[in-house]
Protein backbone atom coordinates (compact mmCIF):
# COMPACT_ATOMS: atom_id res chain seq x y z
CA UNK A 1 0.00 0.00 0.00
CA UNK A 2 0.88 3.61 -0.75
CA UNK A 3 2.62 5.39 2.96
CA UNK A 4 1.69 9.00 4.15
CA UNK A 5 -0.66 10.14 1.84
CA UNK A 6 -2.76 12.81 3.19
CA UNK A 7 -5.95 13.54 1.04
CA UNK A 8 -8.56 16.08 1.40
CA UNK A 9 -10.88 16.44 4.50
CA UNK A 10 -13.29 14.31 3.08
CA UNK A 11 -11.87 11.46 2.98
CA UNK A 12 -8.64 9.97 4.67
CA UNK A 13 -4.50 9.73 4.65
CA UNK A 14 -2.77 6.39 5.30
CA UNK A 15 0.00 6.86 7.30
CA UNK A 16 2.07 4.05 7.47
CA UNK A 17 3.00 2.41 10.86
CA UNK A 18 2.25 -0.30 12.83
CA UNK A 19 -0.28 0.51 15.30
CA UNK A 20 -2.12 -1.27 18.03
CA UNK A 21 -5.13 -0.30 19.97
CA UNK A 22 -4.76 1.81 22.58
CA UNK A 23 -7.23 1.61 25.67
CA UNK A 24 -6.66 5.37 26.85
CA UNK A 25 -7.12 6.29 23.28
CA UNK A 26 -10.84 8.11 22.26
CA UNK A 27 -13.81 5.36 22.17
CA UNK A 28 -11.40 3.12 24.75
CA UNK A 29 -13.83 0.88 26.49
CA UNK A 30 -13.93 -1.38 29.40
CA UNK A 31 -15.79 -4.53 27.21
CA UNK A 32 -13.35 -6.92 29.76
CA UNK A 33 -15.87 -6.61 31.99
CA UNK A 34 -17.61 -9.16 30.21
CA UNK A 35 -16.73 -12.79 31.00
CA UNK A 36 -17.41 -14.08 27.66
CA UNK A 37 -17.25 -12.43 24.41
CA UNK A 38 -20.65 -11.95 22.55
CA UNK A 39 -20.09 -9.71 19.12
CA UNK A 40 -22.64 -7.85 16.95
CA UNK A 41 -22.13 -6.98 13.75
CA UNK A 42 -24.24 -5.22 10.91
CA UNK A 43 -24.56 -5.59 7.56
CA UNK A 44 -25.85 -2.42 5.48
CA UNK A 45 -27.27 -4.06 2.40
CA UNK A 46 -27.40 -6.58 -0.14
CA UNK A 47 -28.26 -4.70 -3.02
CA UNK A 48 -25.43 -2.15 -3.54
CA UNK A 49 -23.23 -5.55 -3.57
CA UNK A 50 -23.45 -9.30 -3.16
CA UNK A 51 -20.35 -9.72 -1.53
CA UNK A 52 -21.83 -7.79 1.94
CA UNK A 53 -24.45 -11.59 2.19
CA UNK A 54 -22.62 -14.03 -0.03
CA UNK A 55 -18.66 -13.05 0.77
CA UNK A 56 -18.65 -11.22 4.19
CA UNK A 57 -21.70 -12.71 6.30
CA UNK A 58 -20.05 -16.55 4.93
CA UNK A 59 -16.25 -15.18 5.88
CA UNK A 60 -17.56 -13.49 9.24
CA UNK A 61 -19.35 -16.28 10.86
CA UNK A 62 -16.84 -19.15 9.62
CA UNK A 63 -14.52 -16.77 11.74
CA UNK A 64 -16.52 -16.39 15.00
CA UNK A 65 -17.10 -19.98 14.87
CA UNK A 66 -13.57 -20.94 14.69
CA UNK A 67 -12.98 -18.46 17.56
CA UNK A 68 -15.56 -20.00 19.59
CA UNK A 69 -17.24 -16.75 20.64
CA UNK A 70 -21.19 -15.91 20.51
CA UNK A 71 -21.92 -13.55 17.30
CA UNK A 72 -24.68 -12.12 15.68
CA UNK A 73 -24.84 -10.77 12.82
CA UNK A 74 -28.12 -8.78 10.84
CA UNK A 75 -28.45 -6.62 7.71
CA UNK A 76 -30.06 -3.45 7.41
CA UNK A 77 -30.98 -3.50 4.20
CA UNK A 78 -29.83 0.22 3.73
CA UNK A 79 -32.57 1.25 6.22
CA UNK A 80 -30.92 4.07 8.70
CA UNK A 81 -34.17 2.84 11.33
CA UNK A 82 -33.70 -0.33 10.97
CA UNK A 83 -29.68 0.05 11.54
CA UNK A 84 -30.38 2.28 15.13
CA UNK A 85 -32.99 -0.11 15.69
CA UNK A 86 -30.49 -3.25 15.26
CA UNK A 87 -27.60 -1.65 17.29
CA UNK A 88 -29.55 -0.95 20.20
CA UNK A 89 -30.88 -4.15 20.36
CA UNK A 90 -27.51 -5.73 19.50
CA UNK A 91 -26.50 -3.81 22.76
CA UNK A 92 -29.34 -4.83 24.86
CA UNK A 93 -28.46 -8.08 24.37
CA UNK A 94 -25.16 -7.93 26.00
CA UNK A 95 -22.90 -7.79 22.86
CA UNK A 96 -19.44 -6.34 24.48
CA UNK A 97 -18.02 -5.42 20.58
CA UNK A 98 -19.89 -4.11 18.03
CA UNK A 99 -18.77 -4.29 14.25
CA UNK A 100 -20.48 -1.84 11.92
CA UNK A 101 -20.86 -1.15 8.16
CA UNK A 102 -22.35 2.90 8.40
CA UNK A 103 -24.60 3.50 6.00
CA UNK A 104 -23.37 7.14 6.14
CA UNK A 105 -21.23 8.61 8.93
CA UNK A 106 -24.01 10.70 10.62
CA UNK A 107 -25.83 7.18 11.30
CA UNK A 108 -22.83 5.37 12.16
CA UNK A 109 -21.02 8.17 14.33
CA UNK A 110 -25.06 8.44 16.37
CA UNK A 111 -24.35 4.44 16.86
CA UNK A 112 -20.80 4.32 18.06
CA UNK A 113 -21.35 7.31 20.32
CA UNK A 114 -24.09 5.27 21.86
CA UNK A 115 -22.35 2.23 22.10
CA UNK A 116 -19.54 3.60 23.65
CA UNK A 117 -21.60 5.20 25.97
CA UNK A 118 -23.14 1.24 26.98
CA UNK A 119 -19.24 0.75 27.72
CA UNK A 120 -19.61 -1.26 24.25
CA UNK A 121 -16.42 -1.56 22.09
CA UNK A 122 -16.67 -0.82 18.40
CA UNK A 123 -14.98 -1.68 15.13
CA UNK A 124 -15.34 0.42 11.76
CA UNK A 125 -15.67 -2.38 8.93
CA UNK A 126 -14.90 -1.72 5.42
CA UNK A 127 -16.26 1.74 5.60
CA UNK A 128 -14.36 4.33 8.00
CA UNK A 129 -17.00 6.89 10.07
CA UNK A 130 -16.12 10.34 9.58
CA UNK A 131 -16.85 12.05 13.24
CA UNK A 132 -16.89 8.44 14.57
CA UNK A 133 -15.30 6.79 17.53
CA UNK A 134 -14.70 3.35 16.52
CA UNK A 135 -11.34 2.01 17.94
CA UNK A 136 -10.56 0.01 15.08
CA UNK A 137 -11.31 -0.16 11.27
CA UNK A 138 -10.92 -2.56 8.83
CA UNK A 139 -10.94 -2.20 5.21
CA UNK A 140 -8.93 -2.17 2.27
CA UNK A 141 -6.38 0.68 0.79
CA UNK A 142 -9.30 2.06 -1.51
CA UNK A 143 -7.43 4.92 -2.40
CA UNK A 144 -5.40 1.86 -3.77
CA UNK A 145 -8.19 0.44 -5.01
CA UNK A 146 -9.22 3.32 -6.70
CA UNK A 147 -5.66 3.56 -8.39
CA UNK A 148 -5.82 0.11 -9.75
CA UNK A 149 -9.76 1.15 -11.30
CA UNK A 150 -7.77 4.19 -13.30
CA UNK A 151 -5.02 2.11 -14.15
CA UNK A 152 -7.37 -0.81 -15.41
CA UNK A 153 -9.34 1.23 -17.93
CA UNK A 154 -6.13 3.39 -19.16
CA UNK A 155 -4.72 -0.36 -20.30
CA UNK A 156 -7.74 -1.40 -22.06
CA UNK A 157 -8.15 1.62 -23.59
CA UNK A 158 -4.68 1.40 -24.43
CA UNK A 159 -5.05 -2.39 -25.75
CA UNK A 160 -8.48 -1.35 -27.74
CA UNK A 161 -6.31 1.04 -29.33
CA UNK A 162 -8.46 3.94 -28.51
CA UNK A 163 -7.90 7.57 -29.62
CA UNK A 164 -9.12 10.53 -27.50
CA UNK A 165 -11.93 8.49 -26.07
CA UNK A 166 -14.47 10.40 -23.89
CA UNK A 167 -14.58 8.83 -20.38
CA UNK A 168 -17.84 8.71 -18.40
CA UNK A 169 -17.53 8.26 -14.62
CA UNK A 170 -20.22 6.53 -12.24
CA UNK A 171 -19.13 7.07 -8.74
CA UNK A 172 -19.92 5.39 -5.86
CA UNK A 173 -22.55 6.56 -2.95
CA UNK A 174 -21.48 10.31 -2.06
CA UNK A 175 -22.34 9.30 1.61
CA UNK A 176 -19.75 6.55 1.44
CA UNK A 177 -16.25 7.71 2.76
CA UNK A 178 -15.10 4.85 0.55
CA UNK A 179 -16.13 6.47 -2.63
CA UNK A 180 -14.31 9.38 -1.97
CA UNK A 181 -10.89 7.82 -1.66
CA UNK A 182 -11.69 5.49 -4.68
CA UNK A 183 -12.35 8.83 -6.80
CA UNK A 184 -9.13 10.11 -5.46
CA UNK A 185 -7.44 7.16 -6.70
CA UNK A 186 -8.86 6.73 -10.39
CA UNK A 187 -8.87 10.62 -10.81
CA UNK A 188 -5.09 10.83 -10.07
CA UNK A 189 -4.85 8.85 -12.64
CA UNK A 190 -7.45 9.97 -15.26
CA UNK A 191 -6.68 13.86 -14.44
CA UNK A 192 -3.29 14.04 -16.18
CA UNK A 193 -4.58 12.19 -18.82
CA UNK A 194 -7.49 14.91 -19.28
CA UNK A 195 -4.98 17.94 -18.94
CA UNK A 196 -2.54 16.02 -21.64
CA UNK A 197 -5.54 15.77 -24.28
CA UNK A 198 -5.20 11.77 -24.20
CA UNK A 199 -8.55 11.33 -23.08
CA UNK A 200 -11.80 13.30 -23.02
CA UNK A 201 -13.24 14.34 -19.43
CA UNK A 202 -17.06 13.18 -20.02
CA UNK A 203 -20.07 13.14 -17.85
CA UNK A 204 -19.28 12.50 -14.16
CA UNK A 205 -21.95 11.70 -11.58
CA UNK A 206 -22.52 10.06 -8.15
CA UNK A 207 -25.02 7.34 -7.82
CA UNK A 208 -27.04 7.42 -4.59
CA UNK A 209 -26.66 4.33 -2.72
CA UNK A 210 -24.26 2.97 -4.99
CA UNK A 211 -28.39 1.36 -6.26
CA UNK A 212 -27.90 0.13 -9.92
CA UNK A 213 -31.26 1.30 -11.20
CA UNK A 214 -29.94 4.61 -10.34
CA UNK A 215 -26.77 3.73 -11.89
CA UNK A 216 -28.81 2.69 -15.33
CA UNK A 217 -31.06 5.76 -15.60
CA UNK A 218 -28.04 7.88 -14.76
CA UNK A 219 -26.12 6.03 -17.39
CA UNK A 220 -28.94 6.26 -20.16
CA UNK A 221 -29.06 10.07 -20.00
CA UNK A 222 -25.37 10.25 -20.08
CA UNK A 223 -25.55 8.32 -23.05
CA UNK A 224 -28.07 10.57 -24.52
CA UNK A 225 -25.96 13.40 -24.09
CA UNK A 226 -23.04 11.78 -25.54
CA UNK A 227 -23.46 9.08 -27.34
CA UNK A 228 -19.79 8.70 -28.09
CA UNK A 229 -18.27 7.46 -24.57
CA UNK A 230 -15.61 5.16 -25.67
CA UNK A 231 -14.57 3.92 -21.43
CA UNK A 232 -16.90 4.17 -18.61
CA UNK A 233 -14.99 4.54 -14.97
CA UNK A 234 -17.43 2.81 -12.74
CA UNK A 235 -16.63 2.70 -9.28
CA UNK A 236 -17.84 -0.90 -8.40
CA UNK A 237 -19.04 -4.31 -9.92
CA UNK A 238 -23.00 -3.21 -9.69
CA UNK A 239 -22.75 0.55 -10.91
CA UNK A 240 -20.62 -1.34 -14.03
CA UNK A 241 -23.07 -3.84 -14.75
CA UNK A 242 -25.73 -1.46 -15.04
CA UNK A 243 -23.38 0.36 -17.44
CA UNK A 244 -22.96 -2.77 -19.66
CA UNK A 245 -26.95 -3.81 -19.59
CA UNK A 246 -27.56 0.09 -21.31
CA UNK A 247 -24.53 -0.59 -23.89
CA UNK A 248 -25.95 -4.11 -24.80
CA UNK A 249 -29.74 -2.57 -25.07
CA UNK A 250 -27.90 -0.34 -28.03
CA UNK A 251 -25.49 -2.96 -28.82
CA UNK A 252 -22.33 -1.24 -27.72
CA UNK A 253 -21.06 -4.17 -25.00
CA UNK A 254 -17.80 -5.77 -25.74
CA UNK A 255 -16.86 -2.31 -27.79
CA UNK A 256 -16.42 0.28 -24.59
CA UNK A 257 -14.06 -0.56 -21.31
CA UNK A 258 -15.98 -0.90 -18.24
CA UNK A 259 -14.27 -0.87 -15.15
CA UNK A 260 -16.06 -2.23 -11.26
CA UNK A 261 -14.84 -3.71 -7.77
CA UNK A 262 -15.77 -6.76 -5.98
CA UNK A 263 -15.07 -9.25 -8.22
CA UNK A 264 -18.58 -10.44 -8.04
CA UNK A 265 -20.03 -13.74 -9.94
CA UNK A 266 -21.38 -11.21 -12.80
CA UNK A 267 -19.01 -9.25 -13.19
CA UNK A 268 -16.49 -12.35 -13.67
CA UNK A 269 -18.83 -13.43 -16.26
CA UNK A 270 -18.48 -10.02 -17.99
CA UNK A 271 -15.08 -10.22 -17.95
CA UNK A 272 -14.88 -13.56 -19.31
CA UNK A 273 -17.56 -12.28 -22.08
CA UNK A 274 -15.52 -9.25 -23.15
CA UNK A 275 -18.22 -6.93 -21.79
CA UNK A 276 -16.35 -5.61 -18.46
CA UNK A 277 -12.77 -4.59 -19.15
CA UNK A 278 -11.76 -5.64 -15.54
CA UNK A 279 -12.65 -5.73 -11.44
CA UNK A 280 -10.35 -5.09 -8.03
CA UNK A 281 -10.91 -8.30 -6.32
CA UNK A 282 -10.74 -7.38 -2.37
CA UNK A 283 -9.92 -11.03 -0.18
CA UNK A 284 -12.78 -10.52 1.72
CA UNK A 285 -11.99 -13.41 4.16
CA UNK A 286 -8.29 -11.70 5.32
CA UNK A 287 -10.80 -8.62 6.06
CA UNK A 288 -13.04 -10.29 7.70
CA UNK A 289 -10.78 -12.48 9.88
CA UNK A 290 -9.10 -9.55 11.09
CA UNK A 291 -12.11 -7.65 12.02
CA UNK A 292 -13.00 -10.81 13.96
CA UNK A 293 -9.30 -11.28 15.39
CA UNK A 294 -9.65 -7.38 16.63
CA UNK A 295 -12.87 -7.64 17.92
CA UNK A 296 -12.34 -10.84 19.98
CA UNK A 297 -9.14 -8.89 21.43
CA UNK A 298 -11.55 -5.88 22.34
CA UNK A 299 -13.46 -8.02 24.02
CA UNK A 300 -10.98 -9.43 26.26
CA UNK A 301 -9.68 -6.17 26.61
CA UNK A 302 -6.84 -6.76 25.40
CA UNK A 303 -4.61 -4.68 21.99
CA UNK A 304 -5.20 -6.22 18.93
CA UNK A 305 -2.38 -6.43 15.63
CA UNK A 306 -2.88 -3.22 13.42
CA UNK A 307 -0.78 -2.62 9.97
CA UNK A 308 -1.88 1.30 9.74
CA UNK A 309 -3.36 3.64 11.11
CA UNK A 310 -6.04 6.14 8.98
CA UNK A 311 -6.94 10.12 9.96
CA UNK A 312 -10.35 10.95 10.66
CA UNK A 313 -10.09 14.57 9.35
CA UNK A 314 -13.97 15.48 10.89
CA UNK A 315 -12.82 13.99 14.03
CA UNK A 316 -9.35 14.72 14.16
CA UNK A 317 -8.02 11.69 15.15
CA UNK A 318 -5.74 8.45 13.86
CA UNK A 319 -7.52 5.55 13.92
CA UNK A 320 -5.69 2.32 14.52
CA UNK A 321 -6.06 0.47 11.10
CA UNK A 322 -5.82 -3.25 9.27
CA UNK A 323 -6.00 -2.43 5.42
CA UNK A 324 -5.80 -5.26 3.10
CA UNK A 325 -4.48 -5.29 -0.53
CA UNK A 326 -6.12 -5.43 -3.72
CA UNK A 327 -5.66 -7.00 -6.88
CA UNK A 328 -6.85 -6.04 -10.50
CA UNK A 329 -8.50 -8.61 -12.00
CA UNK A 330 -8.63 -8.69 -15.80
CA UNK A 331 -9.66 -12.07 -18.13
CA UNK A 332 -5.94 -13.55 -17.97
CA UNK A 333 -6.23 -14.18 -14.29
CA UNK A 334 -9.86 -14.44 -13.46
CA UNK A 335 -8.43 -18.25 -12.48
CA UNK A 336 -6.85 -16.28 -9.36
CA UNK A 337 -10.38 -15.25 -7.75
CA UNK A 338 -11.73 -18.94 -8.04
CA UNK A 339 -8.33 -20.39 -7.33
CA UNK A 340 -8.72 -18.69 -4.00
CA UNK A 341 -12.29 -19.64 -2.97
CA UNK A 342 -13.83 -16.58 -3.31
CA UNK A 343 -16.24 -17.92 -5.64
CA UNK A 344 -16.67 -21.55 -7.30
CA UNK A 345 -16.48 -23.09 -10.65
CA UNK A 346 -19.62 -23.99 -10.39
CA UNK A 347 -20.84 -20.07 -9.69
CA UNK A 348 -18.97 -19.04 -12.70
CA UNK A 349 -19.24 -21.01 -15.46
CA UNK A 350 -22.86 -21.90 -16.16
CA UNK A 351 -24.40 -22.14 -19.26
CA UNK A 352 -22.38 -20.47 -21.83
CA UNK A 353 -19.75 -19.59 -19.76
CA UNK A 354 -18.20 -22.85 -18.75
CA UNK A 355 -16.61 -22.79 -22.57
CA UNK A 356 -15.26 -19.41 -21.57
CA UNK A 357 -13.75 -20.54 -18.36
CA UNK A 358 -12.52 -23.67 -19.74
CA UNK A 359 -10.34 -21.03 -22.04
CA UNK A 360 -9.39 -18.90 -19.10
CA UNK A 361 -7.94 -22.02 -17.76
CA UNK A 362 -10.38 -22.53 -15.03
CA UNK A 363 -11.05 -26.03 -13.94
Amino acid sequence: MRKGLLLTAASVALVSSLAACDDSSPGGTDSGSHAKPKIGVILPDSKSSARWETADRKYLSEAFKAAGVEFDIQNAQNDKQQFQTIADQMITSGVNVLVIVNLDSGTGKAVLDKAKAQGVATIDYDRLTLGGSAQYYVSFDNTEVGKLQGEGLSKCLSDMKAKKPIVATLNGSPTDNNATLLAAGYNGVLDPKYKSGDYVKGPDQSVPDWDSAEASTIFEQMLTSEPKIGGVLAANDTLGNAAIAILRKQHHNGEVPVTGQDATVQALQNILAGDQCMTVYKAVKKEADATVKLAVSLAKAEKGDTNATVEDPEGKRKVPSVLETPVAIYKDNVKDVVDDGYVTKEQLCTGKYAALCAKAGIK
